[in-house]
């Protein structure tokens, strides 16, 4: 079985509190002796999960729960980060001159894979990220990683996953991007019955059971 170490803290809704993930992170996983490599991108990707829950209007001053999984000395984290807000978080497509609005487009680019559930008890929303070290294997989808259903990101469907399209689930065999005419982002997400979906990169898909593919099967990230 595999060795499995925890740790669940909240964080007040301050600035000062994404470097503070950062060292409580930093901190367990020195307790718990994973490598440097998981480490230093589990860093990026908890500080730009938790400054995204700091952007989200909350009702009155509830807390940002942080929620750490560490599986075999860091062979893979699940780095969850949940709030109390609406809405859904989307990649986005900023322009040169824009100077936000890339943070999932990091998360994106450096985990496993990432997702957004519905929190099972109040309100609000978990956003979690898995890291994988080089060459470790992969957890298996299911408890840990993702769940049965959730609603993720067009540009994050991965082949092998099963999408809800026409009221049916069908599998996903390809997936690439391209741009629009105006330079936005779409998707082109090749399914195994039925036509394919040609989508902006940030609307929302229901999907089921992903397993992400091979590397020369991963979708493009938009620069």
């Amino acid at each position: 079985m595999a060795e499995l170490c925890e740790v669940n803290f909240r964080l007040v809704r301050h600035r000062s509190s994404v470097p503070r993930a950062r060292a409580l992170l930093r901190a367990k996983l020195g307790e718990w002796r994973a490598g440097e490599a998981p480490a230093d991108v589990g860093e990026l990707v908890l500080s730009e999960l938790v400054t995204n829950a700091l952007r989200v209007a909350v009702p009155g001053d509830r807390m940002i729960g942080v929620r750490i999984v560490c599986r075999e000395r860091g062979a893979s984290l699940r780095l969850e980060v949940s709030d109390a807000g609406g809405g859904r978080p989307v990649v986005r497509s900023p322009g040169d001159l824009e100077t936000g609005g890339r943070g999932l487009l990091l998360v994106e680019a450096l985990a496993y894979r990432w997702g957004v559930d519905e929190r099972s008890a109040g309100i609000g929303k978990t956003v979690w990220a898995e890291v994988v070290a080089p060459g470790a294997a992969p957890e298996p989808v299911g408890a840990e990683s993702l769940a049965a259903e959730a609603e993720i990101a067009a540009a994050t469907v991965r082949p092998g996953q099963s999408v809800r399209v026409w009221g049916a689930w069908c599998t996903v065999r390809s997936v690439r991007s391209e741009r629009y005419a105006s330079g936005g982002l779409a998707v082109v997400i090749g399914l195994d019955d039925g036509p394919g979906l040609r989508m902006d990169a940030a609307e929302p898909l229901m999907v089921r059971d992903g397993v992400r593919p091979t590397a020369a099967g991963d979708p493009v990230v938009a620069s």
